[in-house]
């Protein structure tokens, strides 16, 4: 396993040296690295700004970061030839329901997901010519380490919120999904909500 800043130019270009050098091409490339806080810009009660190192920090590691890791990702799979259909890869980007339904106090997580939205159909076209296809999925509610630490009686409200299953999501099915869009060429430039038909409240 490699281990890397995504928002470090000299440790990502190391990561995928790394790649070339144990396997000698790139066909998948999945962005998962993402930061959140949770703030109002400004407390008018409190007569207080928010950190602005939390607004930089959320933006530099969930959309710089991720441009970055794409721009080396993709020159790595440039390097070998297309496949009988013209493909060379694809490049799988992780959003957020918040990128559609942003909660109080995700102002800039929601607009940093909102910008992986963005970018998924213009880098599709970007590189169709180059065989590179470019997906995001935008999960909901997931069984992660961030949300198994918070307390039963929580994680159980939340999954009522979930039409169905009402439940949390779980890693291997955002993995069996990345697994259809690896294997499925014709998905391209699109965006995949995928949270059990959840709709967050204001």
């Amino acid at each position: 396993m490699i281990f890397f800043q995504v928002t470090s130019e000299k440790e990502v270009q190391a990561a995928f040296a790394k790649v070339q050098a144990e396997y000698g091409r790139l066909d998948a490339l999945v962005n998962c690295a993402g930061i959140a806080y949770a703030f109002k810009l400004y407390s008018i009660q409190k007569k207080k700004h928010v950190d602005f190192e939390k607004i930089r920090q959320t933006i530099d590691v969930n959309v710089l970061g991720t441009f970055n890791v794409i721009r080396h990702g993709v020159a790595l799979m440039g390097e070998h030839e297309k496949d009988a259909n013209g493909q060379r890869g694809v490049v799988i980007n992780t959003a957020s329901v918040a990128a559609f339904d942003g909660q109080t106090g995700q102002s800039a997580y929601s607009a940093s997901k909102g910008a992986i939205v963005g970018m998924t159909l213009p880098l599709a076209r970007d590189f169709a010519g180059d065989g590179i296809r470019f997906n995001t999925i935008a999960p909901g509610l997931m069984d992660t380490p961030l949300l198994s630490s918070l307390p039963e009686k929580v994680k159980t409200f939340l999954a009522q919120l979930i039409p169905n299953p009402s439940r949390l999501g779980h890693p291997h099915e955002y993995g069996a999904l990345v697994q259809h869009i690896i294997e499925n060429q014709y998905l391209n430039g699109e965006t995949i909500r995928f949270d059990g038909g959840l709709r967050m409240p204001a």
